[in-house]
């Protein structure tokens, strides 16, 4: 039996080591939910707002020269 295939309890492995299988354990999210708020849906949002008039200015029928026109 090699020294790796023995098993040693959680308590009685150095710190070093604790650390090492605690960081192999640990789920990495890559941001920090704590940190991140929702935003409020019955906030005014002005980006939103500005979106808005955006669409509503292209769905206005555009009266310029055209193929029509004599």
């Amino acid at each position: 039996m090699d020294k790796a295939d023995k098993f040693i309890p959680y308590e009685k492995q150095s710190k070093k080591k604790q650390r090492e299988y605690d960081r192999k354990r640990r789920v990495t999210w890559g941001f920090n939910p704590a940190t991140r708020n929702m935003q409020n849906p019955r906030a005014y949002n002005r980006q939103k707002a500005r979106k808005g008039n955006l669409d509503d200015l292209l769905s206005v029928p555009f009266y310029g020269r055209g193929a029509n026109r004599k």
